[in-house]
């Protein structure tokens, strides 16, 4: 099993398309695939299931995630395992952690989204949970027990997820933000993944990591140093490794430059690469060749916008590709019909991008 984190310090990049799409084409190829929703706006929550059916997920949870003892205390064991039964948010299966209680006696099952792809559900409070790995860090040096656990709970949960579910892949979807939440997930993931505007923000977003990965590395080579044979098992063998950018969701100029972009765009895009050889500290990318990672993943696949395609999507809960074939709201079907060969061909690009992803999660072993 390996982990996969997507993530830019830039928003609107269309980090959470790329991610729900990638995940259905791994999916599709027969891996097993698993997504973490980690991000406490919710995007990939939401792209993925029906609102109604999150809000009951939330109801039935607010409780808990004000007093977690308390709430269990007030429920008789099988109501409690009733509860644990059903899916639960990212942040109800951290919140023992969070208020140093016992972990859950079982693992509540993922929402199913389609055949070998699941999603545990995001939730707008995980700002809280944020806020305790904040405050019990520097614990974290000294080898408290409760400090540990709460840095290493999310990449705890993915492994026993994995082993219990059978899955290949665990993507975890994060926000823009630098902040602590992002930095033990990213840093405890195998492989992370850059998506890119050919732009200005893009570039400087590319520094923005590469500066806070040199510092987090510094933090996690000291804790490992510090911290005992047992704890340091609890973190993964290595730090996070870079996987490579995309150029996503640019708009297409055919015939501008070699990558049918503007002449300017192509411009940003050609100094992705020395951003990352300038600024991504070398042990993060030594173990690919420059000349892998000096191409966007998937070369051009997904590299060109998909204008409204991702909004139906989002508004039908499914790939892009599938969209023709969903049970469309009266008012979408001449739109949809009129382009379906354009939804359609969306599936071949993202299995290319994947493929391309696979060749190189190869070099983490």
């Amino acid at each position: 099993m390996k982990t996969i984190s997507v993530f830019n310090n830039k928003g609107g990049v269309g980090k959470t398309t790329l991610t729900f799409h990638l995940a259905h084409a791994l999916a599709e190829q027969d891996y097993r695939t698993l997504l973490i929703d980690l991000d406490p706006q919710c995007n990939l929550t939401i792209y993925g299931m029906d609102q109604d059916v999150l809000h009951d997920i939330w109801k039935a949870e607010d409780d808990f995630v004000a007093d977690f003892k308390a709430s269990q205390q007030k429920l008789t064991s099988n109501a409690f395992s009733a509860l644990i039964s059903q899916t639960r948010s990212i942040h109800f299966l951290l919140k023992p952690v969070e208020d140093g209680v016992d972990d859950l006696p079982s693992l509540p099952p993922p929402r199913k989204l389609a055949n070998n792809l699941d999603l545990i559900p995001g939730r707008l409070t995980m700002h809280l949970y944020e806020d305790a790995v904040a405050r019990r860090w520097s614990e974290v040096y000294q080898g408290d027990p409760l400090a540990v656990r709460t840095a290493t709970r999310p990449r705890e949960l993915a492994i026993a997820y994995a082993k219990h579910f059978g899955y290949d892949f665990v993507i975890m979807d994060t926000s823009p933000s630098l902040g602590t939440l992002n930095r033990l997930i990213i840093s405890t993931t195998d492989g992370f993944l850059i998506p890119c505007m050919p732009d200005m923000f893009s570039l400087y977003g590319i520094r923005n990591i590469g500066n806070a990965l040199a510092v987090w590395k510094k933090q996690f080579d000291t804790i490992y140093h510090l911290l005992s044979n047992e704890k340091r098992t609890l973190f993964p063998k290595n730090f996070v490794r870079l996987l490579g950018f995309t150029i996503y969701n640019a708009k297409r100029y055919s015939g501008a430059s070699r990558w049918d972009l503007a002449q300017a765009h192509f411009n940003y895009a050609m100094q992705i690469p020395q951003a990352i050889a300038d600024f991504i500290p070398e042990a993060v990318r030594d173990h690919l060749d420059r000349s892998v990672w000096s191409h966007p993943i998937g070369d051009t696949a997904i590299m060109h916008t998909h204008n409204t395609m991702p909004t139906m999507a989002q508004k039908y809960h499914c790939p892009m590709w599938q969209v023709p074939n969903a049970q469309l709201e009266p008012e979408d079907n001449s739109t949809v019909s009129g382009n379906r060969g354009l939804y359609q061909a969306t599936q071949g690009r993202y299995h290319d991008f994947a493929e391309d992803l696979l060749s190189r999660l190869t070099s983490l072993t």
